[in-house]
């Protein structure tokens, strides 16, 4: 090579380096402990202002669940292991809702700890994209996803498959993952049925459909409450928010409210209290 030319190539190469945009920051998780995920060519980590939940203590019928949540979440912002969760079973019996005061309570206990992280059930294939950015976090993350299940194998199936098994790099050691779920398999009966039914060998086709239930390493199982213990959740609300009404006369009015909607849950509970304080002129929030 004529060492003349080096020089030249040299400059020329400076020249491209400083036309070369500069690779973008990695996103702060600084002045927030809440974020959504919002992936695409610009993808960026949006901080929520102010989380939409309830008090821990207000979250009635659930106590095995709480104390199972809290501890796996407090052992992770304190830095010590714990286990991806999934929370599974009856609708409106307060999974989401956990999951957000488990996150508070957390940080409480370990002030800043922990970066609550939501991905939508449609940005599932996105998900080790987030991985990547935080990886280099300084800051523990729990990445949540609500309302999680799967109509048909496909490509998002298969990346939250590889986000729980670790890949060849293995889950950051500052992430868990938390997917909220009113099916325990993630699948639809009759989609396992099907494989089962169509498959050359039933069994490995149906081990591979539950097999992704089986990465996480807690199981919550929540269930239809009863008649007291959505008593329990109305009176708990309405002693939090100080609406001054008769016991007799709230179970009274709560049950009429229940039995409208044809169910009996925590949401059933906090849409009645929602309800009642309106016509009772009583401000809440939540």
């Amino acid at each position: 090579m004529d060492h003349t030319l080096l020089p030249a190539l040299t400059r020329i190469a400076e020249a491209l380096e400083r036309l070369a945009p500069a690779p973008p920051a990695p996103p702060s998780l600084a002045g927030a402990d809440a974020f959504v995920w919002h992936p695409g060519p610009s993808a960026r980590l949006a901080p929520v202002p102010r989380v939409a939940r309830v008090e821990i203590s207000l979250l009635q019928g659930i106590e095995r669940q709480k104390a199972i949540l809290a501890e796996n979440t407090l052992r992770f912002a304190r830095g010590l292991p714990a286990n991806n969760v999934m929370l599974w079973g009856a609708r409106g019996m307060g999974k989401s809702s956990l999951v957000k005061a488990a996150h508070a309570e957390a940080n409480r206990a370990a002030p800043g700890s922990l970066a609550l992280v939501e991905i939508h059930r449609e940005d599932i294939r996105t998900l080790p994209d987030l991985l990547n950015i935080l990886r280099g976090q300084e800051r523990r993350c729990l990445v949540f996803c609500d309302d999680l299940s799967f109509e048909r194998e496909d490509a998002d199936y298969k990346a939250l498959k590889s986000v729980l098994d670790g890949g060849i790099e293995g889950r950051p050691p500052n992430v868990l993952f938390y997917a909220t779920s009113n099916r325990r398999h993630l699948m639809p009966r009759d989609m396992i049925e099907n494989e089962r039914s169509t498959a050359i060998n039933p069994a490995e086709a149906v081990e591979e459909k539950v097999s992704l239930s089986d990465r996480f390493g807690l199981w919550i199982g929540f269930h239809n409450c009863d008649q007291p213990t959505y008593f329990a959740m109305v009176e708990g609300y309405a002693r939090a928010y100080g609406i001054a009404i008769g016991a007799e006369e709230l179970r009274r009015q709560a049950n009429e409210w229940s039995v409208t909607r044809g169910a009996r849950s925590g949401r059933v509970a906090w849409q009645f209290i929602q309800d009642l304080a309106g016509r009772m002129g009583v401000a809440i929030e939540g």
